[in-house]
């Protein structure tokens, strides 16, 4: 008899057998997990700007001899307090420096308004 082997994979922290791409994928990346609930969003990557949606991208190194291997291409992200003066309290944001610019040039309050109707917790 052939025994299958079934793989626990993660939801959130609690352990369930389902076959499939998604479960696949999410078991392949451990910062990645399936959220408990319907309405949860999923969480992603730690390196990615709250406000212009900037991530790793891949691409290749390319050596003298055009030898090329795969390597990432990480975006200039900044942790960036600000006091937002209409809640009178501080807000850090974890922003690219191209971020930066937008909130410099529409204003922290336009911004923070963009992000809480895309459903973004601030």
């Amino acid at each position: 008899m052939a025994s299958s082997k079934r793989k626990i994979y993660r939801v959130c922290g609690e352990n369930i057998q389902k076959k499939g791409f998604w479960y696949w994928y999410f078991n392949a990346f451990p910062y990645l997990c399936l959220p408990k609930k319907i309405g949860e969003k999923l969480r992603v990557m730690a390196r990615v700007c709250q406000v212009t949606g900037k991530k790793p991208i891949v691409g290749n190194s390319v050596s003298h001899s055009n030898i090329k291997t795969k390597r990432r291409f990480l975006p200039n992200l900044q942790k960036k307090r600000f006091f937002f003066a209409e809640e009178d309290r501080w807000v850090t944001l974890k922003l690219s420096t191209d971020a930066l610019r937008t909130i410099n040039k529409n204003g922290l309050a336009s911004v923070i308004k963009g992000l809480r109707a895309e459903g973004s917790k601030i």
